[in-house]
This record gives structure tokens, C-alpha cells and sequence, in this order.
């Protein structure tokens, strides 16, 4: 649905840049999104299409289109997720590949939060209002979100829009508690809180860092070293902005450890461990030593890594890509203080099919 605003600039109005004016007149309103929907055609001055450099000037009249979407309904699901451990206070589960941790502007249901609200007898759906307008860029509204609610995970799904928890709490008896999330084509162990104060505690474990995780990957190439430490500074791809890359200047700190299991004729198995929570960090970190994650079409991980391989190992790279339709990422371990009792809980989870699949061909071809 449509919403219009419309401005009409007073009399003691210094020039000012059309897009600026925007920025500054609308709350969540970004000079980038500005520009874009200015490009659009969906900013008008006295009725005429504009520039982003126009100089609005006393008597100009401003409207901007924006689309506002419907309110996100959370809607209990049956899915096939597999429930490792479940008390009153929290519930562990195995996230399989391919499925979102939470709702999102273009992705409403099919999501760990609607398998588990199933899961714990909630039976009807839960509104959660307060969405914000869409500028009509949603990989780059989705994208802006997911900067701005990083949790302490490495690997969060860009393309899920955070929304706020609390009215998840304030909207049912039981409710999921998200605080940690995982890509969507990544597997493995999640931890989702209950109960307000157990979510709470839990979210202050992830924030302090003491929650043990360490995920396998498989990943192209036969890594070197036994063992390493990765530091750089993580940001944003200029050149495509729902992914991101080591960068010199302007990123976030981020450190991985990785140690090498098993090493094959054209892959790796390493393990990894996360001393920082980046979007996308180990899968940045690997492609960052040449080693992209098996799979990984973001990072250099599909086709294009088979180019590395040595011909005699090329049939080889070839079935082990062909079983993999994403990356050979799999969250393994999980550990953390219980939040009511203090009791320790550690918990692990062998990978999926396919990357089952994947490190057999490996081995297979390691004993040939």
C-alpha cells in the first residue's frame, strides 16, 4: 500500500539539496534510498520528476511515494526440525539449510521462529506491527537492517529484516526469543529463549562472548597451515551490497581461528572457530585466503573455484560440487551456561546429507 507525504516549502527556506531535505524531513529516510527513489521518479517537485542536487526554494511543493507493507504475522508452522533439547526456559534446535531463522519483509513464513512457535503449542498467529516503509530497494533496505541488528552470530542471512523482539513478548504466553541467527543456507545448532528473562540472559552470554561455537567447513584447495588466526576488518561490497569482503579502512573488526581435520586431494575440512560475530565472516574470512567455502556462490565457492582445480582432481571437484546447492557450512557445536539453573550445556550436531555426501567423495578420492 501506498503512503504519499508531501511537503510545502516555507518562505524562510535556505536552498537546500532536494535529497537532504528528504533525508532530514523523514524519520528512517536515508540519503542513499532517497537518491534511489528520487531516481525512480517517486519524488515530484510542483508535479515534475527532479534531481537529487535540485535546490528546493520557498513555494515548491514535494511529494514522496513510499510503500508501506502489510503488518508481519508470525504464523505457527509444522516444519521438519529436528529439537535436540527443550525445558520450560529454552529450546535447541538444528536448523536445516535453506531455511530462514526469522521472517522478513519478503519472506513471511517457512522460518525457524514459525517451526518453533509449533513446537511449543502456540496456536494462534501473532501480529507484529511496526513495520517501517519500504523505499522500493528491498535488498538494500533488508541489507541496511541487518547492519543495524548484528547479533553476535558470524553468520546471519542478510536478506532477514530484524524486527523487534519485544513484541513478540508482549503479544502471547510463550513466545521464541531469537538471539543468535544463522545464514539461511547454513545448517546447524540454535539456541532460542522462551521466556523473556531467559532470552535475556542467553542474548548477555552471545554479547559476552562465552557461548562456545565452532562450526566444519568444507572448503576448496588444501590449506597449508594446521591452524591459523584470520584478523581483519569486515564490511560491506561496494560492488554488491548484500555481501561483504575484507576491507583496508572503514569495517568492523572481525577474527576467526580455524583448524585444519582433514585434508583431500582438492579440499579442505577445517574447523572454525569465531573470536568476533560478522555477517558472513568465516565465508569471508576462507575466500579471503583463497580457500572459498565449498558451494559458496557469494564468495567465489561454485563454478568459478573449479578453474583452481588441477585437471587430474577435476572430475573429482565436480561431484563434490554437484551435491552441495549451497555452501558446505555446518554450525557443529554449540555450548553455553544454562540461564536459570547455571547448569553447563554443550550440544553437537553432525552435518546434513549433503555435506555428508560431499566429504565422502573427498575421502573416497583421498584413498584411491
Amino acid at each position: 500500500m501506498e503512503h504519499i507525504y508531501q511537503f510545502v516549502i516555507p518562505a524562510k527556506q535556505r536552498p537546500e539539496r532536494l535529497d537532504a531535505f528528504i533525508t532530514h524531513s523523514i524519520i528512517h529516510a536515508t540519503r542513499s534510498r532517497v537518491q534511489k527513489a528520487i531516481e525512480r521518479g517517486s519524488v515530484t517537485v510542483n508535479d515534475a520528476p527532479s534531481r537529487s542536487n535540485y535546490k528546493v526554494k520557498p513555494g515548491d511543493v514535494i511529494r514522496v511515494t513510499v510503500m508501506k507493507p502489510p503488518p508481519l504475522q508470525l504464523i505457527p508452522q509444522d516444519l521438519p526440525v529436528d529439537v535436540v533439547y527443550d525445558d520450560p526456559y529454552l529450546m535447541v534446535l538444528v536448523k536445516p539449510a535453506g531455511m530462514s531463522t526469522h521472517p522478513g519483509f519478503g519472506n513471511r513464513s517457512g522460518t525457524l521462529v514459525n517451526a518453533m512457535l509449533f513446537k511449543m503449542g502456540v496456536k494462534e498467529p501473532i501480529d507484529v506491527l511496526g513495520r517501517r516503509e519500504s523505499w522500493g530497494d528491498d535488498e538494500e533496505e533488508e541489507a541496511d537492517a541487518s547492519d543495524k541488528n548484528e547479533s553476535a552470530d558470524a553468520e546471519v542471512e542478510d536478506d532477514e529484516l530484524s524486527f523487534d523482539e519485544s513484541q513478540l513478548f508482549s503479544s502471547s504466553e510463550v513466545r521464541p526469543g531469537i538471539v543468535h541467527r544463522l545464514d539461511k543456507d547454513t545448517s546447524g545448532l540454535i539456541v532460542v529463549g522462551k521466556t523473556y528473562q531467559a532470552t535475556l540472559a542467553l542474548a548477555n552470554q552471545f554479547r559476552d562472548r562465552t557461548v562456545r561455537r565452532e562450526y566444519h567447513a568444507l572448503v576448496w584447495g588444501v590449506v597449508k597451515e594446521d591452524r591459523g588466526l584470520i584478523e581483519t576488518e569486515i564490511g560491506r561490497n561496494p560492488r554488491n551490497r548484500k555481501t561483504y569482503s575484507v576491507v583496508d579502512r572503514g569495517g568492523k573488526y572481525a577474527a576467526t581461528e580455524y583448524t585444519v581435520l582433514e585434508r583431500y586431494s582438492c579440499a579442505t575440512l577445517v574447523k572454525c572457530k569465531l573470536r568476533t560475530g560478522r555477517t558472513h565472516q568465516i565465508r569471508v574470512h576462507m575466500s579471503s585466503l583463497k580457500h572459498p567455502i565449498v558451494g559458496d556462490a557469494d564468495y567465489g565457492g561454485r563454478e568459478s573455484a573449479l578453474n583452481g582445480v588441477h585437471h587430474l582432481y577435476k572430475r573429482t571437484a565436480q561431484r563434490i560440487l554437484a551435491c552441495m546447492s549451497r555452501q558446505a557450512l555446518h554450525a557443529r557445536t554449540l555450548g553455553f551456561t544454562h540461564p536459570i539453573t547455571r547448569e553447563p550445556l554443550d550440544f553437537e550436531a553432525e552435518p546434513p546429507e549433503d555435506m555428508r555426501t560431499a566429504i565422502d567423495i573427498c575421502r573416497q578420492d583421498a584413498q584411491s
